[in-house]
């Protein structure tokens, strides 16, 4: 392992108007300096945001894989050669940390089986933000993604979360693309019960920042008008101080 390079697990900002020192430490900008491997989400947001964080090489010599749909177990085994060779490499989303919530671990399953040495890099995630911010139990907690887009089969998905976060004392964490918040909002408005807690946070680390933890019952009598910005949901219906 010692004669091979490694796969850095870089995070992004949350929001381009953040700075790098809020998100990011500086030793983790010094390491990205000598990469000129990354797999990455969206080529145009990466380079970007490496420019953002201060990168200097010219991205002529730099290679970007397209870490999408597309890519292939071949392609991914080539990005790995040069790592194997002794070169370093990186992995990037296009916000928060990779692989979590975002494309990324089929790559650094593949780096484990070669060998690679995978270092994770401290830096934001919108989940990991967002729980600590909520007040709801952070002892046990899910992540379930987006739910259902069929408004029968997510309502159902709503009160079997509620059921299971009640049985199981687990604070139920999910997503929604920007423009579907108030979809996913007004479905766990109504699904939910009036006692249930749910947190609403959205635009992380954005001027609009905003982390709130109420009932149910509070949220009917005080909707939220939301922006086309990414949003995080918490729900928990089992208590309101977490138990140990």
């Amino acid at each position: 392992m010692s004669s091979s390079g490694r796969l850095w697990l870089l995070p992004a900002y949350l929001n381009e108007q953040a700075k790098p020192d809020m998100f990011l430490p500086s030793a983790c900008i010094q390491i990205i300096q000598s990469i000129r491997y990354f797999a990455v989400e969206t080529p145009k947001i990466a380079r970007h945001y490496l420019r953002a964080i201060g990168y200097v090489s010219d991205f002529s010599l730099t290679y970007l894989m397209p870490l999408n749909g597309d890519v292939s177990h071949t392609q991914m085994v080539d990005f790995l050669k040069p790592v194997k060779e002794g070169h370093d490499a990186a992995l990037l989303s296009d916000a928060g940390c990779p692989a979590v919530a975002d494309p990324g671990a089929h790559l650094v399953q593949l780096a484990h089986q070669l060998e690679i040495e995978v270092c994770p890099l401290v830096g934001p995630s919108s989940l990991l933000l967002a729980l600590m911010g909520s007040g709801l139990c952070g002892q046990r907690f899910c992540f379930h993604g987006y739910l259902p887009t069929d408004k029968n089969m997510r309502a159902q998905k709503i009160r079997l979360l509620e059921q299971e976060s009640r049985q199981q004392s687990q604070t139920q964490i999910m997503i929604e693309t920007p423009y579907r918040n108030h979809v996913l909002f007004e479905s766990l408005l109504l699904n939910m019960n009036s006692e249930s807690l749910l947190c609403v946070a959205y635009d992380l680390h954005g001027p609009d920042q905003c982390i709130k933890t109420h009932t149910i019952q509070y949220w009917r009598t005080h909707p939220v008008v939301f922006k086309k910005v990414p949003c995080v949901f918490l729900l928990n219906a089992s208590f309101v101080t977490c138990k140990e």
